[in-house]
């Protein structure tokens, strides 16, 4: 049953950011009404990935639920995997609106949010409430007003708080929309907070009795050298995955196109090769270190073979389920069989 071609006129009507929230409501009532099991899974081949085994290799990306509101719901559209946030240590309301822009001829989005999220005590009690038992990636990150002499607080903070309900915590320091951000991904600042986040693991680990994997999530707007020096860095401190990319600042791809010059990351098709070429550059100096999560630009099957190809055992989508809707996940799973 794919009723997305019916009702994607009609979000595509409104405001960006109305029709996403109109789709969380959806999803919501959807789950209540029971809908959600008519939706048939994707048969795809499982893949054992930070020592986790997922019933398919697509996932969700983090950024559409940030406060695991709908967990249930988006599981049921048949992702291997979802990742929820990112959130942050306190609420926060993100970014002034509007923040949330389609670039409808270039399948891309732009959008400047800005963690806007319930806190990282919400997001807990919302895992806590949703019955799903299947693969769960928490993604983390900074309040916008904690100065990046103390980001790594924030980043503990919300890692203690989340790590019994995770089967992996994402680490975002590559988000556009918080100011200075992603300065935390330069070499001396990046290797201190991944010492401070691989120690809190450890001692979580003996807490817990459970070891919940830690993945860095990195930007496509990096140099090659900033590439190798994050390589090495995930490999020093024995990080246990990658996730390439998140949104871009670049504009080549979309030039001239209305909302093209608003602020804020671009993600979707636009994205798509930038991506690419990280992952690649990634793969070839990891040397199967650790794996790659391959996000950015997925709107086909053949857009996943292609981060498959690059470097990547998993991967992600999002801005291409706003405009694909839920058959991408099948299309994606069919092509990788």
């Amino acid at each position: 049953m794919n009723l997305y071609p019916l009702a994607k006129p009609l979000l595509f009507q409104l405001n960006a950011e109305c029709a996403h929230d109109l789709t969380i409501k959806g999803l919501r009532m959807a789950e209540k009404l029971g809908l959600l099991n008519l939706i048939k899974s994707p048969v795809c081949q499982s893949r054992e990935v930070m020592g986790l085994s997922f019933p398919n290799p697509i996932g969700l990306a983090a950024g559409l639920d940030k406060n695991g509101a709908v967990i249930d719901g988006l599981a049921a559209l048949g992702f291997g995997f979802v990742e929820v946030g990112t959130v942050t240590p306190r609420p926060q309301f993100g970014n002034a609106k509007p923040r949330l822009f389609r670039l409808k001829s270039a399948e891309g989005i732009i959008n400047r949010f800005g963690f806007n999220n319930l806190g990282v005590d919400q997001l807990v009690e919302n895992v806590k409430a949703s019955k799903f038992r299947g693969i769960l990636g928490i993604n983390i990150g900074k309040n916008f007003d904690t100065p990046n002499a103390l980001a790594v607080n924030d980043y503990l903070t919300c890692m203690e708080k989340v790590y019994a309900y995770a089967s992996y915590i994402a680490v975002n320091i590559s988000s556009p929309n918080t100011k200075n951000l992603r300065d935390l991904q330069e070499k001396e600042a990046l290797s201190t907070l991944l010492a401070k986040l691989k120690q809190a693991q450890m001692k979580l680990t003996e807490q817990h009795g459970k070891y919940v994997p830690l993945a860095l999530k990195i930007a496509p707007d990096l140099t090659k050298v900033q590439v190798d020096e994050i390589a090495d860095l995930l490999i020093q401190h024995k990080i246990d995955a990658v996730i390439a990319t998140n949104t871009t600042l670049a504009r080549e791809a979309v030039k001239g196109l209305r909302h093209a010059e608003e602020a804020g990351g671009l993600s979707g098709v636009p994205v798509r090769n930038q991506s690419t070429i990280v992952i690649q550059q990634l793969s070839k100096h990891l040397q199967g270190a650790l794996p790659i999560i391959g996000v950015g630009g997925i709107s086909s099957g053949a857009d996943a073979v292609e981060k498959i190809a690059a470097g990547a055992s998993l991967v992600q989508i999002y801005s291409g389920l706003i405009y694909k809707g839920p058959a991408l996940i099948q299309d994606v799973c069919r092509t990788l069989g």
